[in-house]
């Protein structure tokens, strides 16, 4: 039987349910791609979200520029009360960590004492440590016999003479208004600067009363160690009355590195003032050779007879009496306790136009072994 042919209708209907059918899935297909190409998009942000925010970054940095920005440049304390790392106290506000490490790492690089010493963090005003001054008694038994009981050793309680250190760095308003002023990178620097000066001293000559207490401002004896009090400094004379012996001057400088124990020997520095620094450069031993030896490297320390030399310009000169060059292990004979936050205080007010920054800490210093450091004395 003959099947009828299909009409023009039957035909353009049969046309228009494929075309419907492929437009259908052409927009599923779309459809598809683009809910990939966003679960795609919402996978990369999850995981950068996921990602551990690099210190320094993120919170730090909003903390130092509302400081910065917000406190120091115009003076906004209700931008800092809504940071929680930045608090009221002291008659100051706390500076950011980034900002503090700047002015600590300044402090390193310029106060001599600082570079050799120890120097410990502390989160209250005081510093407390104690040292044994007698070592436990010790002895030869058989092994079958009985041990008897040793002897008590004996300790002494190190508590630094702190102080409050105080700088107060000045800037003009229009500084302060030009945006391209480094401020914080200035007031760091002006700070440490600042620090770095009086704390040097402070460190060698310091009284004790309201700050640290220098290591020449205690005792001193010319008896050695085994009969010398904690906190007495031996000294060795320099074989002349007013000066550096005439024959030999460099040998009283080898009588100074032996009288140090062997120990301690091991990271020692001699510390002394660049005017004094300058005559013993020119000692020479039996042969004609110097004593002192310039780095050959960059950033190698110069030496003294094998020991790196410490510039520091407080030290005495050399006169009668007087204590020129120490030498010694200063890591194991001195110790800076500070407390590391240092408060900011800013201040428009008492000289204008001019806004002063008014920064402190507190920091403390004091001998922590008698016995690591020894002075060469000017005397006959």
């Amino acid at each position: 039987m003959e099947m009828p042919s299909p009409t023009t209708d039957q035909l353009e209907a049969s046309f228009d349910i494929v075309a419907r059918q492929e437009a259908q899935e052409a927009a599923i297909t779309g459809l598809t791609g683009d809910v990939a190409e966003v679960k795609s998009r919402l996978d990369m942000v999850s995981r950068a979200a996921a990602r551990p925010v690099l210190e320094g970054a993120g919170a730090a940095t909003i903390e130092v520029k509302s400081f910065v920005d917000g406190y120091l440049r115009h003076g906004r304390e209700n931008e800092l009360k809504a940071l929680s790392g930045v608090v009221l106290a002291d008659g100051g506000y706390a500076v950011p960590k980034t900002i503090d490490a700047a002015i600590a790492r300044t402090l390193t690089q310029m106060s001599p004492l600082r570079k050799i010493a120890q120097v410990v963090q502390t989160g209250s005003a005081g510093y407390r440590k104690l040292i044994a001054t007698g070592g436990v008694a010790s002895g030869w038994v058989s092994e079958t016999a009985g041990r008897p009981e040793t002897g008590t050793p004996q300790f002494a309680e190190i508590a630094p003479p702190t102080g409050e250190l105080y700088a107060n760095p000045a800037a003009s308003q229009a500084m302060l208004d030009d945006a391209g002023f480094d401020l914080e990178a200035w007031l760091a620097a002006e700070i440490a600067t600042e620090f770095a000066r009086a704390e040097g001293r402070a460190f060698i000559l310091g009284s004790g009363t309201n700050q640290p207490r220098g290591f020449l401002t205690g005792p001193v004896a010319a008896t050695g160690d085994a009969a010398r009090a904690q906190g007495t400094l031996q000294f060795v004379t320099s074989g002349a009355a007013a000066d550096f012996a005439t024959a030999n001057p460099e040998t009283r400088l080898i009588d100074l590195v032996h009288t140090l124990k062997s120990g301690h020997r091991q990271g020692a520095s001699w510390v002394m003032n660049s005017a004094t620094l300058a005559r013993v450069r020119k000692f020479k031993t039996a042969d004609g050779g110097f004593v002192w030896q310039p780095g050959l490297v960059e950033g190698q320390p110069d030496r003294l007879l094998g020991y790196p030399v410490i510039e520091a310009e407080d030290m005495p000169d050399v006169a009668a009496d007087a204590y020129p060059v120490a030498f010694g292990n200063f890591r194991n004979g001195y110790l800076i306790a500070e407390r590391s936050a240092t408060s900011i205080l800013r201040d428009p007010f008492t000289n204008k136009p001019f806004v002063h920054f008014y920064a402190c800490r507190r920091v403390g210093g004091q001998l922590l072994d008698s016995q690591a450091i020894k002075l060469l004395k000017i005397a006959a």
